[in-house]
């Protein structure tokens, strides 16, 4: 597996994404995302598998592989752990680069936009009990995401993409917003299903009496 240094702390998000996807190598391994955010670590990660999944969710069943890796990042945050740790054979897991230019080319410009109003504020959104909540709800998210739903994982991906987004970046009103996507996603789930055993209880009613 090629190992690579970009020093990305240095540099926009954007642009180490690029970076990443102008390399010749015909594969991109795990273990070289990993190493290639750098200190941004568990918030980048999320953001690039928050957004992979979130492209891929009107796919049933890719998610639920693309999800495996999210899932463990999101975890660490739940365990306060310092340092990111994936099994050997998931750093040696690849994909086609071509798929990853693809996959970035489609959202590039709303992360760049989003990424030139973000700045460190409100520090107590991105508090280290703050990170351990995150870690908690992203992770119910993740296991969402993994089921095999047909276009159901795409608000959820996108809630972990923007909680990464705030915590790479130590913002707080991102991270704000997240939480507000959230408890609309949960609203919207409950009246959903009220919706669904009213229509179903109508309907057996309906069918008692005529019969």
């Amino acid at each position: 597996m090629p190992d690579y240094d970009y020093q990305s702390d240095a540099r926009p998000f954007s642009t180490v994404l690029d970076d990443i996807g102008a390399k010749t190598d015909d594969k991109l391994y795990l273990g070289e995302l990993i190493n290639a955010f750098g200190e941004r670590g568990f918030g980048a990660l999320m953001v690039f598998f928050g957004l992979i999944n979130a492209i891929a969710s009107p796919i049933p069943g890719s998610t639920t592989l693309l999800g495996a890796p999210l899932l463990v990042i999101c975890l660490h945050l739940v365990t306060r752990r310092d340092q990111l740790w994936m099994p050997a054979w998931a750093l040696k897991t690849s994909l086609p680069r071509s798929s990853y230019r693809a996959t970035i080319d489609k959202v590039r410009k709303p992360l760049i936009q989003i990424e030139r109003l973000s700045r460190p504020r409100f520090s107590i959104m991105s508090s280290e009990v703050s990170e351990v909540l995150i870690g908690i709800v992203t992770s119910l998210l993740t296991v969402i995401i993994m089921l095999p739903l047909f276009g159901g994982n795409l608000f959820p991906s996108l809630f972990v993409a923007l909680f990464g987004f705030g915590l790479m970046q130590r913002d707080g009103a991102l991270i704000g917003a997240a939480w507000l996507g959230v408890a609309g996603f949960c609203v919207f789930v409950w009246a959903a299903w009220s919706l669904i055993v009213s229509a179903t209880t109508f309907s057996l009613q309906w069918i008692q009496q005529v019969f």
